[in-house]
């Protein structure tokens, strides 16, 4: 399943690149996707590893761009 979400506060687009590549790398990521022009981050994985997969993820964002964050609706 695929899924995007709205990335807030995110400046750098160097940093979006080394997000995307550190989230891509989490165990259950199937790809990962992060567009700097638009701020989304888009994650195909199983269903029910979105909920710790997210969790991995704003780790990953908050080690690069500490004020960055994963706006889930």
């Amino acid at each position: 399943m695929k899924k995007t979400y709205r990335l807030d506060n995110l400046d750098c687009a160097n940093c979006a690149a080394k997000m995307e590549a550190a989230i891509q790398k989490l165990e259950g990521v199937q790809s990962a996707a992060i567009s700097f022009m638009t701020q989304r981050l888009t994650i195909e994985a199983e269903e029910a590893d979105f909920p710790k997969l997210l969790k991995a993820a704003q780790k990953c964002i908050r080690k690069i761009e500490p004020d960055c964050e994963i706006i889930v609706k």
